[in-house]
C-alpha cells in the first residue's frame, strides 16, 4: 500500500472521525492510526485535516438510526454543520471509514450539490494496491475513476 498513484495527480482528501469509533470509544489514539493509514494511501502532502478534528470532530449526524428514522429534512439540517467543515478544507474526497457516515456525507453532497466526493476508506487502500476492480469505482470521481486499471486488467 502507497501514495505514488496520487503523486502526480495531487488530489486532496480529509477524512471523517466516526462517533463510535474515535468519540465515543477509543479517542485520539485511533483517530491517529486512521490518519496513519490514510496518509500511507493518498500521501501526507495531499491531506487536510478538518477543524475541529480527532475526538473533537463534529458528529456528521447519521449515526444513532438518524439514517433511518424518516426524518430527511431535519437530519440534512443538522449535518450543515459537517457539510461546512468538509468544504471548508476545501478536499475533493471525503473519506468515511464507517458505513453511517458514508451514507450521510454522501447525501449531504448529493442534496446540497456540494464539490466533494464521498469515499470508504477500503476503497482507497485498494486502489493503492492497484486491485480495485472496475465495479467497485462508483464513489470515486473522474478524476480517480481510471487510476490503475490498466494494472487491474492486465491482471485479470
Amino acid at each position: 500500500m502507497n501514495s505514488d498513484w496520487n503523486k502526480e495527480l495531487g488530489v486532496k482528501f480529509t477524512v471523517q472521525d466516526p462517533c463510535q469509533l474515535v468519540r465515543k470509544s477509543f479517542g485520539d489514539p485511533v483517530a491517529d492510526d486512521l490518519r496513519y493509514v490514510v496518509k500511507a494511501v493518498v500521501g501526507e502532502e495531499n491531506f487536510i485535516d478538518m477543524t475541529p478534528n480527532k475526538s473533537n470532530n463534529f458528529c456528521c449526524g447519521g449515526g444513532g438510526g438518524f439514517l433511518q428514522s424518516g426524518l430527511p429534512e431535519e437530519r440534512r439540517e443538522y449535518g450543515r454543520i459537517k457539510l461546512n467543515q468538509i468544504l471548508a478544507t476545501g478536499a475533493t474526497y471525503a473519506i468515511t471509514p464507517c458505513h453511517n457516515c458514508h451514507a450521510q456525507v454522501h447525501d449531504l453532497a448529493e442534496h446540497y450539490e456540494a464539490p466533494y466526493h464521498t469515499v470508504h476508506l477500503w476503497t482507497l487502500i485498494a486502489l493503492s494496491l492497484g486491485i480495485l476492480g472496475p465495479n467497485e469505482r462508483e464513489y470515486l470521481g473522474d478524476d480517480l475513476k481510471e487510476v490503475n486499471m490498466a494494472e487491474w486488467e492486465s491482471e485479470y
